[in-house]
Formats: C-alpha cells, structure tokens, sequence
C-alpha cells in the first residue's frame, strides 16, 4: 500500500506531466489488446465481451482525464484500465500459440 500511495503522490504532484505520457501509454495498449482480441476471434468464442471490456476500461481513463475528475479517480482508472488490458493480450497471446 506505501508504493501505492507514493505513486498516487507523484502523479497528483506531476499531473500535468503524467496526462498526455498516460493517455499514450494507455491507448497502445489498449490498441494492443483489441488487436490481439480481433486476430484470436472464432465462432465458438465470444470475442465481443472482451473487446467490449477492454474499450470500455480505455474510455473510462480518457473520459476520466477530459472530465478533469478526481485526481485518485483518474489514477485508480488509469491503473485499472492497464492492468486489465495486459491481462487480455496475455489470455490472447497464449490462446494464439
């Protein structure tokens, strides 16, 4: 828990900084997991939900950051939306080999 409230205090220090580096970061890696979930798409799977799941928890961190939320909001969003679409190209990755 101290690691994460000293990350949470850097970003509200920096938040400026950290905006536009985060918003990057997040899209590719969201864009990376909807490519891994589109590539892995078959009948037999509902590759919808997952695609579903990893635009939504992307838009959340953008609409977090253009509505100039809370700041623990923006962040919690920001970890939320990177871990669960890591976690998506990790599951399609090795559902690919």
């Amino acid at each position: 828990m101290n690691f994460y409230n000293n990350q949470l205090e850097e970003f509200k220090k920096r938040y400026t900084i950290y905006v536009p580096v985060t918003i990057i970061l997040q899209s590719c890696i969201g864009s990376i997991a909807a490519m891994c979930i589109l590539m892995n798409s078959t009948p037999d799977f509902f590759p919808f939900l997952e695609l579903t799941l990893c635009v939504v928890t992307a838009m959340l961190f953008n609409a977090s950051v253009l509505a100039q939320l809370k700041l623990k909001f923006v962040f919690n969003s920001l970890i939320t939306s990177l871990v669960i679409n890591i976690l998506l190209i990790i599951i399609n990755v090795i559902r690919l080999s």
